[in-house]
């Protein structure tokens, strides 16, 4: 159930969309000199330290589960996306690697086809033919620009879809807010195994930056799950797509990132596509989108 103040949640909505740009920003810095495994692991790491607060607030006592296995899978998606997400955003402009990983809603439907058995609605599949289109035009493959950091961008989304999917199954029994708690404590976990023979010793400045990432992600997605609340999804999802705009305009202003006439029209066919794909999705009673910001 939710309250009916749709300003307000838009509001909030809005503001988790500039919390998830601040965190691409913030990976961005951090890769000059940190490797991607470093990278993840401190983003989780400082995630789930964010969350303690919030813990304290709830009680342990919310965070009981008898589908831990079901949380694992779903993690482990989320996980192989943010590694995609992360590693493109290291090598393209940042709104380049965020519409990638904000095409996930056009491979929703495809997924829950293949493992739901779920029909797609014509218009729904209208939508996905334009965001593909979007799609073919940033990766610009006949321009000879098909990039591999384009490729493993694009992965992000497909994984964090999949992640998304797996929520559906998750979301009858658990609430947000316990999906986020276990998406970050697995993370933590699972990202640490890489360390074992990649350990980098991070400067000061670079765990800083890490610090403030991993802050960003666990408030936006507070933010965004409280939005849900204040609002329908069908009115929220929408506004998720102004990360971005942000995205855009915060790599424009560190580092000068100016999109070719290509990109601009591709991040068009693909945020309308994407809006629609979430709108017909959430008025057929899917789960709410939770992003690989968590």
């Amino acid at each position: 159930m939710h309250s009916d103040h749709p300003h307000r949640g838009i509001g909030f909505a809005l503001a988790a969309a500039l919390s998830f740009a601040g965190v691409g920003a913030t990976v961005k810095i951090a890769s000059g000199s940190l490797s991607n495994e470093m990278i993840v692991f401190l983003r989780n790491l400082f995630g789930l330290l964010a969350l303690f607060p919030w813990l304290y607030h709830t009680g342990i006592s919310t965070l009981a589960t008898r589908r831990f296995t079901h949380h694992l899978v779903r993690t482990l998606f989320g996980l192989a996306a943010m590694y995609c997400f992360f590693y493109a955003i290291a090598r393209l402009q940042l709104a380049e690697a965020v519409l990638f990983n904000f095409s996930a809603p056009l491979f929703i439907p495809i997924i829950a086809l293949v493992w739901l058995g779920e029909r797609v609605p014509r218009q729904l599949g209208a939508a996905i033919v334009a965001g593909f289109l979007g799609i073919s035009l940033i990766l610009k493959p006949g321009f000879g620009l098909f990039s591999d950091a384009a490729v493993i961008g694009l992965a992000s989304g497909i994984f964090a879809a999949i992640a998304m999917v797996s929520i559906r199954r998750l979301s009858d029994t658990e609430p947000t807010s316990r999906i986020v708690f276990y998406f970050a404590m697995i993370c933590t976990v699972v990202s640490a195994i890489p360390l074992i023979w990649g350990w980098q010793t991070p400067a000061l400045g670079a765990l800083a930056i890490m610090a403030v990432g991993g802050a960003l992600a666990t408030v936006g997605q507070l933010f965004l799950t409280h939005s849900y609340a204040l609002a329908p999804a069908a009115q929220i999802g929408p506004y998720t797509y102004a990360t971005v705009i942000f995205a855009a305009a915060i790599g424009w202003a560190i580092w000068g990132e100016v999109p070719d006439r290509f990109t601009i029209l591709g991040a068009i066919l693909v945020c309308i596509a994407g809006i629609l794909a979430l709108r017909l999705g959430q008025k057929r009673g899917e789960a709410k989108p939770i992003t690989v910001h968590e």
